[in-house]
């Protein structure tokens, strides 16, 4: 293990190199107003950024729950993005995020203040061989994200992450809204006509992470260096910082990759610390640092272009439901795909496996 050590001040945080765990014992206890985290997923296989086997993810993570639990004010947050893994070689989800929450909030006493979810409308169909060659499980494009506290009462404000109205509330307001109950059984009041100026958001994030021209990205070009493989987008911390925390609050990122959380805070007016392992990828964190924050570039509320959309179940849905389903699931692969055009070819990663098994080449994504 690497001894923490300051690797790079700005006018509001630092970075540290080294051992969260070690670098955590240099907080205070209560004087972290939210830490907010991307930790290594528990997968089924080895990453190049380091990764935990989820069968062991729980044990691993109890020194940094202790951890957290001392250095977080009770007013504080803890906020963790963390996407689900799959089962070696079956078509079955791996519980390993679930049992993390279920640990924080029973050994440990966090409260689960709400569960949120990341929806990445980039991400492509994986894992491939459940979804795109034997066709038995459909894309996985969200991450869980748990926002915890110490109490039940974390300061929060959900004024802070407000959304435009949507064309039908809009027209709602305009022609008005006559107060009626439900057959649901709720009782809408005529305070749901009154116009506040925006709506409050749902507790699915929908950010994209197609980051490939940022300034970021050109500078570990420039100077040689590796980007991290596993950033999340900026509006995700952003998110939380904003609804979690004040100007000159105390963010820390304890799994910091490429400072992602730093160059929030920084822009934001956070104090903030980013503690991370490995040196190579600090080496381009401080790429974030080297020009005055830019502020992010607000979208128009107006532009159609600043939606994402998922279509409607049922859409595509018309007539008989096609071939027959396989008795066996899915588990005996294919010998040939059938493609979008209704020709068929060899599968992708060629050749024929035996139940339950996975081919290197066509390994499923977690």
């Amino acid at each position: 293990m690497t001894r923490p050590r300051s690797y790079h001040r700005t006018r509001h945080g630092r970075i540290m190199l080294g051992d969260s765990l070690d670098a955590l014992k240099t907080f205070e206890d209560g004087s972290v107003d939210l830490i907010m985290t991307s930790p290594p997923f528990g997968l089924v296989r080895k990453k190049e950024y380091g990764n935990v086997n989820a069968d062991e993810y729980t044990n691993w993570f109890r020194p940094f729950a202790e951890a957290f639990s001392r250095v977080l004010a009770d007013h504080g947050s803890l906020v963790i993005d963390i996407g689900g893994a799959w089962k070696k070689g079956q078509p079955t989800r791996h519980l390993y995020h679930f049992k993390l929450l279920i640990m924080l909030c029973e050994e440990f006493g966090f409260h689960l203040a709400q569960d949120f979810y990341w929806w990445n409308p980039s991400k492509l169909p994986t894992p491939a061989e459940w979804v795109t060659v034997r066709r038995v499980r459909v894309k996985d494009a969200i991450n869980t994200v748990w926002w915890l506290s110490k109490t039940p009462w974390p300061k929060a404000s959900n004024r802070r992450v407000l959304q435009p109205y949507s064309a039908s509330m809009q027209e709602l307001l305009a022609k008005g809204y006559r107060a009626k109950k439900r057959p649901s059984g709720h009782d809408i009041s005529e305070k749901f006509s009154v116009n506040n100026g925006a709506a409050i958001p749902p507790n699915l994030i929908a950010v994209p992470n197609t980051e490939s021209n940022s300034f970021y990205l050109r500078y570990c070009q420039e100077q040689g260096l590796q980007a991290h493989p596993a950033r999340y987008p900026a509006e995700l911390p952003e998110y939380f910082i904003r609804m979690l925390t004040d100007a000159d609050d105390l963010v820390v990122d304890p799994f910091a990759g490429s400072c992602v959380t730093g160059e929030v805070c920084e822009r934001l007016g956070r104090r903030w610390a980013c503690v991370e392992l490995v040196e190579d990828y600090l080496k381009g964190a401080i790429g974030r640092f080297t020009r005055d924050p830019v502020q992010r570039e607000q979208g128009d509320p107006g532009d159609d272009a600043n939606y994402y959309r998922m279509p409607r179940p049922g859409i595509l849905w018309n007539g008989t439901d096609g071939e027959r389903l396989t008795a066996d699931g899915g588990a005996k692969r294919p010998a040939s795909v059938r493609t979008s055009r209704g020709k068929r070819s060899a599968p992708r990663s060629g050749g024929s496996v035996e139940p339950g098994a996975l081919p290197r080449a066509a390994d499923a994504a977690e």
